[in-house]
């Protein structure tokens, strides 16, 4: 899959940039603030209708403007796929492919594929548990985009069973609770099975691109709250056991927003005993697994984009992660120093949200 197209306008701080996008190594080159990470999240919202920055898409539109529009050409094993977004500060975004409106995300997203890989991530392997939960879905969605429907439907569950675990009386269980129960434990079970297999799929490459880089494996483990074969009836009995604690705590203490995802450097915990510089690598490495993932799934690789992605890492560390990008089909990846860029790299030198192809 390959970016060969690209437009922004209004976006971030792009007023108006049209660019042809080719293969191998791409190099936006700039310094801080002047739209090098904002033209990769362009490219990634145009195929997955989501940054990685922000939650919200008013952010996203250009000060001083009502909308932004993306457009790209996108070529796929299947044909090419030209994509238009109109994103507004406020109201429903408007999506087309190949002329025809979107209205659900995963019908794009099963189409074109994209992962990225920002600063921000270095949150999974050193921040909460929340970080890697986040990431145990994100690339859940990405590998199997139908997969959003059993995440959202779980949180909903979640919420409104502990909507009813805070508002009941001391001492009396809301009669309601068993019928929550059930919800909790369909969509729970979903959401980690979904989990696992996402980490069954990008964990060894994970692992290999980190040895790659570091020179010694990543562990990348799945650790989910409830176990079992039968997943829902496990869920049922974890719940029936904390039942009296969860009174008390009066929240749910049961289900996938207790798991953890366990990242590992040799023997030791890397959120606890990793360097930054092995953390930055760890982070990094973590998409590269996914997109290996996601190209095994859909039989051919995705469209990547890394965002600074040398940062934190030593010269050696730097040139074996330069080394495997080298062997992809194409990558494009954000840098503040022109001194870096890799030999035969094409570069796009970005200033004030204009961006010059060298």
């Amino acid at each position: 899959m390959r970016l060969e197209r690209l437009e922004l306008r209004d976006f971030r701080n792009h007023r108006e940039t049209r660019l042809e996008v080719p293969g191998g190594l791409v190099a936006a080159v700039g310094p801080n603030a002047q739209g090098k990470t904002n033209l990769l999240e362009g490219a990634y919202y145009l195929m997955t209708l989501g940054s990685p920055r922000v939650a919200t898409d008013q952010p996203l539109v250009r000060a001083g403007a009502t909308s932004a529009y993306l457009r790209g050409e996108i070529r796929t094993a299947s044909g090419r796929a030209l994509v238009e977004v109109e994103v507004r500060s406020s109201g429903a975004n408007r999506v087309r492919l190949n002329g025809s409106g979107i209205r659900r995300k995963r019908d794009l997203r099963q189409r074109v594929r994209a992962v990225m890989s920002v600063p921000e991530d270095l949150a999974v392997v050193q921040g909460d548990p929340e970080e890697r939960r986040r990431f145990l879905d994100e690339a859940a969605e990405t590998l199997w985009p139908a997969t959003e429907a059993a995440r959202r439907a779980f949180d909903r569950a979640l919420r409104q069973r502990n909507r009813l675990l805070k508002e009941h009386e001391p001492g009396f269980p809301p009669a309601e609770l068993g019928v929550w129960d059930r919800e909790l434990a369909t969509h729970g079970a979903a959401v980690t099975r979904n989990r696992a297999r996402a980490v069954d799929r990008l964990a060894p490459a994970a692992s290999e691109a980190y040895r790659e880089v570091a020179g010694h494996p990543l562990r990348v483990a799945y650790r989910p709250s409830v176990e079992g074969e039968d997943l829902e009836a496990s869920f049922l009995e974890r719940l029936a056991e904390r039942r009296g604690d969860e009174l008390i705590r009066r929240r749910t203490l049961v289900g996938p927003h207790r798991d953890e995802l366990e990242l590992g450097v040799g023997e030791l915990t890397a959120r606890r005993f990793a360097s930054h510089g092995e953390s930055s690598a760890a982070a990094v490495c973590l998409r590269l697994g996914l997109a290996e993932a996601v190209a095994a799934e859909a039989d051919e690789p995705p469209v990547l984009l890394l965002d600074d992605p040398f940062s934190g890492l030593d010269p050696e560390r730097r040139r074996r992660l330069t080394d495997g990008l080298g062997r992809r089909d194409q990558v494009l990846v954000s840098m503040p120093d022109e001194a870096i860029v890799p030999p035969g790299a094409t570069v796009w030198e970005v200033r004030d949200g204009a961006v010059v192809a060298r």
